[in-house]
């Protein structure tokens, strides 16, 4: 046999020895004055092994979050804005806007036909308080998620957990209930990092899994309870947004690139848009 590596630790050679067994390549460990020398008889195979090898594990512990995302923060940010802008145009209800009664979350509208609903209702807000309250929310949670799977990709899945949990709270609610807000979608933010936090993975042990979950429930609890809230919907939002981050995470183990992030975003947008020319046109 030959010599292929010298490692400076028992461990290291008999971790390199195992690939090399694992690839079918004949290997041994023997004592070395520089220390442990990993031997084999196909000196080929076996460089070819482990440089392969390497490269896994040179992938896995790259950064690739922050290569792709240097400022997710921005994604909130922006995503906040644009919830403040888009009050600056359906006005209050209390104004006699006519963009609620076209776009409000109204229960029996909602399973009778009017399932758009469901989305337009997330750019409406009852007051100033309430859109710069979710506004807030939604800019200190995006960005996590946004690290995690991309712009595009945070984009639409907070529509869809928004969409969802206000399609439960519909069945849920009496007919005659009707609401406004983005909470819905900040609270599927929420199940959608606890979720995350749920998703199997090396780097974290499982037993520091559980203080994501009581941290969402307590969130859930403190926030979406509070006065004038519409807890139900809060909690189908936080729902709706378990599963989608579950399966997300399982499904998705790397972020999409560039061209996948803005067609993923552009669905979010087109969806949005689309609901309204369907609320407007009914």
């Amino acid at each position: 046999m030959q010599r292929i590596r010298i490692a400076a630790t028992a461990s290291q050679a008999d971790e390199w020895a195992l690939v090399l067994t694992a690839a079918g390549i004949p290997n041994t460990v023997e004592a070395d004055a520089s220390g442990w020398a990993v031997l084999a008889d196909d000196t080929v195979r076996a460089h070819g092994a482990l440089a392969a090898y390497d490269a896994e594990r040179r992938e896995r512990a790259s950064p690739t979050p922050a290569a792709h995302e240097p400022y997710p923060w921005m994604s909130g940010v922006a995503l906040g804005l644009l919830l403040l802008w888009s009050f600056t145009v359906t006005g209050t209800p209390a104004a006699g806007s006519p963009w609620f009664e076209r776009g409000a979350a109204a229960a029996g509208r909602i399973l009778a036909g009017e399932p758009w609903r469901a989305v337009t209702a997330l750019t409406l807000h009852a007051d100033v308080v309430h859109v710069v309250g979710n506004a807030v929310a939604l800019t200190v949670l995006v960005p996590a998620i946004v690290q995690r799977f991309g712009a595009g990709a945070a984009l639409l899945l907070l529509l869809l957990a928004g969409a969802g949990g206000n399609v439960l709270a519909a069945i849920v609610h009496d007919p005659r209930h009707v609401a406004v807000g983005a909470s819905t979608a900040a609270f599927g933010a929420v199940g959608v990092l606890v979720a995350l936090r749920l998703v199997p993975s090396e780097a974290r042990p499982p037993g520091r899994r559980w203080p994501a979950p009581v941290a969402g429930v307590l969130l859930l609890v403190t926030l979406g309870s509070a006065p004038g809230a519409d807890l139900t919907a809060h909690v189908t939002g936080f729902v709706a947004g378990v599963v989608l981050g579950f399966v997300a995470g399982v499904a998705v183990r790397r972020r999409p690139g560039p061209a996948i992030q803005w067609i993923l975003g552009g669905l979010a947008a087109i969806a949005v848009a689309v609901c309204w020319r369907l609320a407007l046109r009914a």
